[in-house]
This record gives structure tokens, C-alpha cells and sequence, in this order.
């Protein structure tokens, strides 16, 4: 019996479209999910990031339902786990982390938004 080696050259143009032809968005955008909530798992302790992962998960969730069939309860339960740990976390991680916090405002002044110059009033 001979070893044979491994494939060591790289693929063709050729093949590398015929592989691309065989992929679909579809399995992309699943995949993604995946890895999105496998990621938000290992950083359950950020709140931010949680957020981040949860609705990302449930944003491309909506895209790929009909795609998933039977398999859309397991991607419903995998973010319904980071929406249980969001729940869980620790207030003090969702805090910004240099500490500052938000001036409080005046009674009868301008709110926090107004105030900072981002938030757009109609004739002012």
C-alpha cells in the first residue's frame, strides 16, 4: 500500500467558482448565526455584547426561518439562552468603561440628548 499525500496545490480558478456556485446565502446567513451566538456564549459576562449578539441572532433568524424548518426551535432556544444570561449578567458590565456617567438633567432644562447637540429639534 502507498501513502498518498494530500492535495497540496492550490485550486483553480475554475474550481474555486464551481465551489462558489454550490454555496448558497441562505447557508452563509445560517452559518453566521452560529457563530454569532456560539461567540455571545463566551461573552456572556458583556452585556453590550449580548445585546449585540441577541439581536443580530434574531435579525438574520427572521431571513433564514422558513430555511431552517423543523431545526428553527433549536436556533429559537440557542437565543432564548443568551436572552437568560443577558437577564443574569451583572449590572456593573453594561456600564461604560471609562466610568463616566451621564450628567443628570435639570428639572425643567434640556434632556441629556437635547443638550449634547446630537439630537435634532424641528425649527431650532
Amino acid at each position: 500500500m502507498t501513502d498518498q499525500q494530500p492535495d497540496s496545490r492550490e485550486p483553480t480558478e475554475a474550481e474555486l467558482r464551481e465551489q462558489l456556485e454550490k454555496v448558497r446565502v441562505q447557508d452563509v446567513v445560517i452559518q453566521t448565526i452560529v457563530s454569532i451566538v456560539n461567540l455571545s456564549a463566551a461573552k456572556a459576562d458583556d452585556k453590550v455584547q449580548l445585546q449585540v449578539g441577541i439581536e443580530a441572532s434574531k435579525a438574520l433568524l427572521a431571513l433564514v426561518r422558513d430555511e431552517l424548518g423543523d431545526d428553527a426551535k433549536a436556533f429559537d432556544d440557542a437565543v432564548a439562552q443568551l436572552q437568560l444570561a443577558y437577564a443574569q449578567a451583572p449590572a456593573a458590565a453594561a456600564a461604560p468603561e471609562s466610568g463616566a456617567t451621564a450628567p443628570a438633567a435639570e428639572p425643567g432644562g434640556p434632556g441629556p440628548a437635547q443638550s449634547s447637540g446630537k439630537l435634532w429639534i424641528p425649527g431650532q
